[in-house]
């Protein structure tokens, strides 16, 4: 973990630990939904560099006080991806990690949305798409009130980018000059059934962001090195709200789901969740 009072960014075997994490993540990830039968896979392994970028080099957590006031908060805006989210708590430590195999199950913890009246380290319900941003801003805004020193991070997808309420919070945030909240997006380019640009063009979307009065920073989502670059900078330096456009790709280390919109849900056959884990496996050695 990284200390955000510092310069200090990982060093070259640290961020080969983020990457182990990451990779971890996915193959967990696939797992869960081959054994529920369902799940959001491709957008799962899209956000797994992230995920593992903030949960193991950037937030300030201890899963053994999950509700430390001094915490970090994060917000999985784009609810549904819970394969990946789970994933990283129980790696992180928030849950046992053998709990992942009751996912989707009758009386599970994990559902298919988190819900924090279930499982620690989940700050909001989250789901229909739309409500986590929001939310995130909420939590930022209180901190600025009580001049408290924890950052919020919000996770959002892209296609969830075309719900009016995201454009609210992200202008209400901009006016309140939110410097301790940071919004990911996980710019895939793909949602459910088609493209982004296809179904709501989402572009220029760095000027988007910038003319709502955040800072822009866009960087390669699968990249540690660069998401670190952004993402560990200390919130005291900020005088406005991040956001971050993690240029990603759906089903990114499966090379059957990369880019295709038809694995935004889906469960892979038992042939491809052998082939899926031995992708996985080359990538880790290579």
């Amino acid at each position: 973990m990284v200390s955000r009072e510092t310069d200090t960014f990982l060093s070259a075997e640290q961020a080969a630990h983020v990457k182990e994490r990451a990779n971890w993540i996915r193959r967990q990830a696939l797992l869960m939904a081959h054994r529920a039968g369902q799940g959001h896979p491709g957008g799962d392994m899209s956000a797994a560099d992230i995920l593992a970028t903030l949960y193991f080099g950037v937030m300030r957590i201890d899963p053994a006080v999950p509700d430390a006031p001094g915490r970090d908060r994060f917000v999985m805006s784009k609810g549904h991806c819970t394969g990946a989210l789970y994933s990283a708590l129980a790696r992180a430590g928030f849950f046992p990690v053998e709990e992942l195999k009751t996912y989707l199950q009758p009386g599970s913890r994990l559902n298919g949305h988190p819900n924090r009246t279930y499982l620690p380290g989940v700050e909001t319900n989250t789901g229909p798409l739309g409500h986590g941003l929001p939310v995130a801003v909420g939590i930022a805004v209180a901190g600025q009130i009580d001049a408290a020193d924890y950052h919020v991070f919000a996770l959002t997808g892209d296609g969830e980018l075309q719900e009016g309420s995201m454009w609210e919070a992200a202008m209400f945030a901009g006016h309140r000059r939110l410097g301790n909240l940071t919004a990911i997006v996980d710019r895939n380019g793909l949602q459910q059934g088609a493209t982004t640009e296809d179904t709501n063009a989402l572009e220029p979307l760095a000027d988007k962001w910038r003319a709502f009065g955040w800072e822009v920073a866009e960087v390669d989502g699968h990249d540690v090195a660069a998401l670190l670059s952004v993402l560990a900078i200390p919130a005291v330096r900020r005088a406005r709200p991040l956001c971050v456009i993690a240029r990603t790709t759906k089903g990114r280390g499966v090379s059957f789901m990369e880019n295709q919109a038809g694995w935004h849900h889906g469960t892979p056959s038992d042939a491809q969740l052998a082939q899926a884990l031995a992708e996985l496996d080359a990538e880790l050695q290579a």
